[in-house]
């Protein structure tokens, strides 16, 4: 297991799988480990993946100031594995929350990409939220047949609990029943993706108008891959967001969730590598 030591010296762990050329990935969770990535639906199998453990999960080490936990100052271990991989620019893949450090990474530092997937990415560095009624609006595409039908009652008052500032939203058993929501199909593989998620996961100062700027320095090309299934973000959302970016494209992966890797891995890993290698 490969490490390097980032700005403030704590060491930091990067896993690597497949050949080819590199592809930085960086999870999200938030703060969850990259082991949950795994090989991103066979991406690997043409590409050098490298999947960095954010500070303070899975391999890499805890800071010695837990402010540095914050995204933005995480922006300074990217540009350190960068630069430990000795790439003068780089493709960047980041999923879900990792889509805030990648957003803040491009603004920061736009002359060291190439090409960037965002994968059903959150955009709160660029003040583009999620409201309940998106969420819910995805979850209800499964409505009238159960365990779906449990399920969305179960969103419902999370969501409900989260508007009311009632104990961060939800009940620990709702999110149990609401779970099999973030994917596009609730078999063994999912089932056993969203159980590993206790064990994995361990955020935040945004200026939007500044990051938004910067987004406009990316000289590069930018996926945006969105989820029919996922509500967060819908594809209206995920267009907005690819349209801060000079040459942004967004699209949507069929009855896919948040995680679509999972749900059609050779739909996912052709798209992905079709853009890497031409940008459309």
């Amino acid at each position: 297991m490969p490490t390097f030591t980032t700005y403030d010296g704590t060491e930091l762990a990067h896993h690597l799988q497949g050949e080819g050329e590199p592809l930085v990935c960086v999870p999200g969770g938030a703060m969850r480990a990259s082991a949950y990535l795994g090989d991103l639906g066979g991406l690997a199998g043409g590409r050098r993946l490298i999947l960095l453990d954010l500070r303070g999960t899975g391999d890499s080490g805890i800071p010695a100031d837990e402010s540095t936990y914050r995204v933005d100052h995480q922006v300074g271990d990217v540009e350190a594995l960068r630069a430990h991989l000795g790439l003068e620019r780089m493709d960047l893949l980041a999923h879900s929350a990792g889509g805030n450090l990648a957003q803040l990474y491009a603004a920061a530092h736009p002359e060291r990409l190439r090409r960037i997937v965002l994968v059903t990415p959150t955009a709160w560095a660029v003040d583009l939220p999620v409201t309940p009624e998106q969420r819910l609006e995805a979850a209800r595409l499964r409505a009238g047949s159960e365990p779906y039908d449990t399920a969305i009652a179960a969103y419902e008052r999370i969501l409900a609990d989260a508007d009311a500032g009632a104990g961060g939203g939800g009940s620990e058993a709702d999110w149990d029943l609401a779970a099999l929501l973030f994917y596009g199909r609730w078999d063994a593989a999912a089932r056993a993706h969203c159980a590993a998620n206790a064990h994995q996961q361990n955020e935040n100062a945004f200026d939007p108008p500044a990051t938004r700027a910067g987004l406009r320095r990316v000289s590069g090309e930018v996926l945006v891959l969105a989820a029919e299934l996922d509500g967060n973000p819908r594809p209206v959302l995920a267009a907005e967001l690819a349209g801060l970016f000079r040459r942004g494209a967004v699209d949507v992966q069929p009855r896919a969730g948040h995680f679509p890797w999972l749900d059609d891995p050779g739909w996912f890993s052709a798209r992905v590598e079709r853009f890497l290698l031409s940008g459309v």
